[in-house]
C-alpha cells in the first residue's frame, strides 16, 4: 500500500500517545502495563526504581509501589520474567518460547543445561516439596559449573533457576525486598493457559509493541501496522494505523532514563531532535547532564534534563540542575517546577535545589 506521509509533529504525538503520556491519563496500574506491554525491571534507584518511575509518570500521585507488588503477587495480573514485567493475560504469546528455550541461538545454556539435568531434577524436587525459596536457599549441586570469567562465577544455583524459568518451569512468586523468590511456574501461572504457535505469538507480539509505541522502524516491529514516511526523515516507518488522524492534547512529565519513549535514542533523535545518555556508568567528570538524568517531556517535544538525587535521609529530592534543550518559555518553566514538586511529593519528600 502507499505509506502514509506525515508531518513530524503529528508522528511525535502519535508516540507520546500511545506511550500514555498526553494529558488523558490512564486509570488503573493494569492497564497501562497491557498498553505498554511490558515495565522494564532496573535496580538503579537514584530517585525510585525503574518501573514505579514508568507507573507514576502516567497514572501520577495515585500510583504507589505497593499496587505493583499487589499486582504481582497476590492478584496475579502482572507476571516478571526475565527483569519485564508484562500482563498476565499476555503469558500464553511466550510460552511457545518457553517451551523451545534455550534454542539453537543459545548453544552455552543449552549445553550446560544438558550436563546438569541432575542439579535442575533437584531444584525443581526442592521447590516442589520446600519453596518458595530465595536463590540463597538453594544448594549448588551443580555436576559442572557455570562456565564465566564475570559476576557469574560461583553462582550456578542463581544460574539454574534463571534457566529453568526461561524455561517456564519455575517463576518468580514475589521479592523479598530486591531479592527474587521462586517457586514452581505451576503455583503462579495459570493452569490450562494455552500455548500460542510461534510464528503466531511473534506477529501478535510484533503489533501489540507497535500499538505501544504507535511508530517505529521494521526492524523494531517488523510488517506490523501500515507503512509511512516522515517529514525530515529518510526511509519507511511502521505506523499503527489507529493512532492516525486522533486527537491530541499534551501534559508535562518527567520520566525515566529507562522510558520507552527515548529507549530507541536513534528514534528518539529522529522525531524529537533528542540527544540523550544515560550517564551514571560515566566518570562524574565526563557527564553533561547527571549520574541519572530524567527526561523532560512537554507536550509533543522532548525540552531537557532534569538531574536530580532522592536524599531520604534528609527527606529531599535535591534537584542539581534543569538542562534546558530549548529554551523555556514561562509556562514551560512552570509547568517542568509542577511536576518536579509533584515527584517530590509522590517520593514524600521536600524539594531542595534550584
Amino acid at each position: 500500500m502507499k505509506p502514509h506521509r506525515l508531518a513530524r509533529d503529528e508522528a511525535r504525538r502519535i508516540a507520546v500517545r500511545a506511550q500514555l503520556l498526553d494529558a488523558e491519563r490512564p486509570t488503573d496500574l493494569v492497564s497501562v502495563v497491557q498498553q505498554l506491554t511490558f515495565l522494564q525491571i532496573d535496580p538503579t534507584a537514584a530517585i525510585a526504581p525503574n518501573a514505579d518511575l514508568v507507573a507514576s509518570s502516567r497514572l501520577g500521585a495515585k500510583y504507589q509501589p505497593s499496587h505493583l507488588q499487589t499486582a504481582l503477587e497476590r492478584d496475579r495480573t502482572l507476571f516478571e520474567h526475565r527483569a519485564m514485567i508484562r500482563p498476565m493475560a499476555d503469558l500464553a504469546l511466550y510460552r511457545a518460547e518457553m517451551d523451545n528455550w534455550p534454542g539453537e541461538d543459545r548453544p552455552k545454556a543449552r549445553d550446560w543445561l544438558r550436563v546438569n539435568m541432575g542439579f535442575r531434577r533437584f531444584v525443581l524436587a526442592l521447590l516442589r516439596k520446600s519453596g518458595p525459596l530465595l536463590s540463597r536457599d538453594i544448594p549448588d549441586r551443580s555436576q559442572v559449573p557455570w562456565p564465566s570469567t564475570g559476576w557469574t562465577n560461583n553462582r550456578n544455583a542463581t544460574q539454574m533457576l534463571e534457566i529453568l524459568a526461561a524455561r517456564g518451569e519455575i517463576a518468580i512468586s514475589g521479592r523479598r525486598g530486591r531479592h527474587r523468590i521462586w517457586d514452581l511456574a505451576e503455583r503462579v501461572y495459570p493452569a490450562n493457559l494455552p500455548v500460542i504457535p510461534a510464528a503466531e505469538a511473534s506477529t501478535i507480539r510484533n503489533e501489540r509493541r507497535l500499538a505501544a509505541l504507535g511508530i517505529a522502524r521494521p526492524r523494531v516491529v517488523a510488517e506490523a501496522g501500515e507503512p509511512a514516511e516522515v517529514e525530515e526523515t529518510a526511509g519507511i516507518w511502521q505506523v499503527h494505523p489507529g493512532a492516525l488522524g486522533q486527537p491530541f492534547n499534551g501534559r508535562t512529565a518527567l520520566l525515566s532514563p529507562f522510558d520507552r519513549l527515548i529507549h530507541d535514542r536513534v528514534r528518539a533523535q529522529e522525531l524529537f531532535d533528542f540527544d540523550y545518555v544515560l550517564e551514571m556508568y560515566k566518570p562524574k567528570a565526563q557527564r553533561r547532564w547527571g549520574y541519572f538524568a530524567l527526561p523532560v517531556l512537554h507536550h509533543d517535544r522532548l525540552v531537557g534534563k532534569l538531574d536530580a538525587t532522592a536524599d531520604r535521609k534528609a527527606g529531599v529530592l535535591r534537584v542539581h540542575a534543569l538542562h534546558q534543550d530549548v529554551r523555556f518559555t514561562k509556562p514551560m518553566t512552570s509547568a517542568v517546577q509542577a511536576e518536579i514538586e509533584a515527584l517530590a511529593r509522590w517520593l514524600g519528600l521536600s524539594v531542595a535545589g534550584p
